[in-house]
């Protein structure tokens, strides 16, 4: 595929309530679009969202858009790629990191690659793996932190979850707000038989907070995500083997390399894939290749982006190997109804559909153009 043109859009979708997590708040989910165009006219849309602020990684989104106009784009438009991990392979070339800025332009060459042959990024990826995708994934509630503290009002937020039919909850917990949610969610859960879980978002240190996680521990959850900070692999591995619960890694998996070195440390087996956090797709791939080879349950995370950023994660979570309930929602929980630039839908219980086509066909055109300003 010849990469003739590619458009950048900032994209601005206002939440219906703040989203609150350990390291921040956000009350409008900002981020940026690429769209690569090719010389037979099909276009390849992706998503780069990272936060506003360096509070869950190191990237912005003014740093993404730095490096995708000034660096990036200058790398593919104009070339000729055979494949789109011929393109991940060239924005990786002599760039530390930043994967976020290059995800949104790696997503949209799979992208690309599937309106070139009429199919869908699930289909691709399960293609790579000798396999088919799911038809539907199951999907998960990820619940922040009510913003009054209120633990009522996570009880009523849990209930509301289950009404909703889905098939996971989990709550966000940091010191001074962990074993009272715990319990209230627990209540609000009971005789649901649906499993809870909790995210630190690395707001716990070993041993300093060594008697929260403890308490945790006590209060079956399916696994504990990201109890530590993102650079703890050995704390990870560590805490794995002294607490009883599973413990998961989210922002500690940033690739593939970690993922290896995860499996040297005998560390967690259960991972939280976010396919914009490592970079793209292709590293996606690569992560699942090494969690299966040793066993490691996986599921898809989302920042949560836009509808069209979400196609990356539920293409994942089709994947073999993705066993819990993906944190891939429908549109109206996060924008309210008719916003998203893609309405995601969920069943009643608590299933979305994989889609076999490419984002173009998918995309709320005009809605798109209202929400997004060009800035390249």
């Amino acid at each position: 595929m010849r990469i003739t043109r590619i458009d950048l859009y900032e994209l601005t979708l206002p939440l219906v309530e703040p989203f609150v997590i350990s390291g921040g708040t956000m009350t409008h989910r900002r981020s940026l679009v690429t769209v690569l165009h090719d010389d037979d006219g099909h276009r390849g849309y992706g998503e780069s969202p990272p936060f506003e602020l360096p509070f869950y990684s190191e990237e912005t989104v003014a740093s993404a858009r730095d490096l995708i106009q000034r660096v990036l784009i200058p790398r593919i438009e104009g070339r000729e790629f055979a494949t789109p991990e011929s393109v991940d392979a060239a924005l990786r070339l002599g760039i530390r990191g930043n994967p976020f800025a290059r995800s949104g332009l790696e997503t949209a060459a799979w992208d690309l690659e599937a309106a070139r042959r009429g199919t869908g990024l699930a289909q691709l990826l399960a293609e790579r793996l000798g396999g088919s995708p799911a038809a539907r994934i199951p999907c998960g509630v990820a619940l922040g932190i009510p913003a009054d503290r209120d633990t009522g009002t996570l009880s009523r937020l849990v209930a509301d979850a289950v009404e909703r039919g889905y098939r996971r909850v989990k709550i966000k917990v940091m010191p001074g707000w962990d074993s009272a949610a715990v319990a209230a969610a627990r209540a609000a859960l009971a005789g649901t038989g649906l499993p809870l879980t909790v995210d630190a978002n690395g707001a716990y240190r070993w041993p300093e907070h060594q008697s929260n996680l403890r308490a945790l521990d006590d209060a079956e959850l399916l696994y504990i995500e990201q109890p530590l900070a993102p650079g703890e692999l050995v704390g990870h591995a560590e805490l794995s083997h002294t607490l009883r619960t599973p413990v998961c890694v989210d922002e500690t998996l940033r690739d593939a390399d970690a993922a290896r070195q995860l499996l040297a440390l005998d560390g967690p087996r259960v991972w939280n894939v976010k396919v914009h956090r490592m970079g793209g797709l292709t590293e996606t791939l690569a992560v699942r290749r090494c969690a299966a080879a040793a066993g490691v349950r996986l599921w898809a995370g989302t920042m949560p982006e836009s509808g069209l950023g979400s196609q990356a994660a539920i293409a994942a979570a089709s994947l073999p190997g993705f066993v819990y309930p993906s944190d891939v929602e429908p549109s109206p929980r996060w924008f309210g109804e008719g916003q998203d630039v893609i309405e995601l839908t969920m069943s009643r219980n608590g299933e979305m559909p994989v889609t076999n086509c490419s984002i173009a066909m998918l995309l709320d055109h005009p809605r798109f153009a209202a929400a997004a300003r060009r800035v390249r």
